[in-house]
């Protein structure tokens, strides 16, 4: 085949793949995760304050929110809802702590029928794994920053 021929299909395949990709509306995904992402942070501010009626203490109250949240978020992906809101609401429902459990508990149930093994076992962490690594390790890395600075008098 020749370069212009190569060209040529390159250029019509560029065309094509243009005219069937869908045209995002930027403004909309954002308004979408602002307010997907807004409820989920308001559902957990109503539980902190339901927590803290009932006499639970700050810290306490907002274990219970980050308990429950995850809890809903894993209960809403096993019943196949929490995907619909995802794709709705985009970053909005995935960038909070629900998004994570929401990553572990679709691996853990996407795998399920290789066994718990090899299965759910072996791929739990699949998606969530990479954050689990990183997180620590920056904030180890900045821990030992802070140590070095607070150590030199900073």
């Amino acid at each position: 085949m020749k370069q212009e021929e190569k060209e040529q299909i390159n250029e019509t395949y560029n065309d094509y793949v243009e005219s069937v990709t869908p045209k995002a509306n930027l403004w909309l995904r954002m308004a979408k995760a602002f307010l997907v992402g807004g409820l989920i942070c308001l559902l957990g501010q109503c539980i902190i304050n339901i927590g803290k009626k009932y006499g639970l203490d700050d810290q306490t109250a907002a274990s219970y929110c980050s308990l429950t949240l995850v809890f809903l978020s894993a209960l809403l992906t096993g019943t196949g809802i929490y995907p619909v809101i995802a794709s709705f609401g985009g970053a909005g429902a995935l960038v909070p702590i629900t998004g994570f459990a929401n990553s572990v508990a679709a691996t853990a149930h996407g795998f399920k029928v290789e066994g718990h093994v090899f299965g759910v076992g072996a791929r739990i962490f699949q998606i969530a794994g990479p954050v689990i690594l990183y997180g620590i390790f920056s904030s180890w890395i900045l821990g030992l920053i802070y140590w070095f600075m607070t150590s030199l008098g900073m």
